[in-house]
């Protein structure tokens, strides 16, 4: 599929126009696995639209980390967006969770997209909602669920994203992302396997049921 068409197909609400306008303006990039996209302070450059691949959105205090979203293909990223047309520095850290195929949009051509082409403002409204649908899971489950829960749900959600289960997943990384301590994610990890709902080896997790 040439990238016009693929562009048509994933992101059905730009007309032909605005097509036109990305295919001159962006870059089209295959970006490796564990590849940092965005850090905390600096000032945004370009955009993704996410074509194929997955995206982690995270925030992060000292050592450790907090998974706020992916960015799944067909879905651009709403903090990168509004940093980039207030000119303000990113509050979000963003790496590639999957090697991923972007186009990159520059951030200089929001102000005039969004003026121009009211369905390039649509999209980013449809990722408002999400993002602020993901926040608030985020929130409630940092408030009100056992750390148990947590883990499990978070093992679940990444096997849906990545279409991959087992995951190679270490617990380190798990801790990393629930801003917790590699211990006790090892303890709880035991206890799921103990219950029958996970099954680990020395470099997976697979979710059984």
């Amino acid at each position: 599929m040439d990238l016009t068409a693929q562009i048509k197909k994933q992101f059905p609400l730009f007309n032909s126009d605005l097509i036109a306008e990305i295919l001159v303006h962006a870059i089209e990039k295959e970006i490796p696995k564990d590849t940092e996209l965005l850090r905390e302070g600096q000032f945004i450059k370009v955009i993704p639209l996410v074509l194929n691949g997955l995206i982690k959105v995270f925030t992060r205090h000292e050592d450790k980390e907090l998974l706020l979203y992916y960015i799944k293909p067909n879905e651009s990223c709403i903090m990168s967006f509004s940093a980039g047309i207030n000119q303000q520095p990113s509050k979000i850290y963003a790496s590639t969770e999957e090697d991923s195929h972007l186009l990159l949009i520059p951030a200089e051509k929001l102000g005039k997209w969004t003026k121009q082409f009211p369905d390039f403002n649509s999209l980013f409204f449809l990722q408002y909602n999400l993002r602020y649908s993901d926040l608030l899971d985020t929130i409630n489950s940092l408030l009100f669920d056992k750390l148990d829960k947590r883990v499990y749900d978070y093992l679940k959600e990444k096997v849906a994203v990545t279409q991959h289960n087992p995951l190679k997943i270490s617990h380190r990384q798990i801790a990393s992302e629930l801003g917790t301590a590699r211990e006790v994610i090892s303890r709880i990890v035991k206890k799921l396997e103990l219950e029958g709902k996970v099954k680990q080896s020395a470099t997976t997790i697979e979710i059984l049921d």
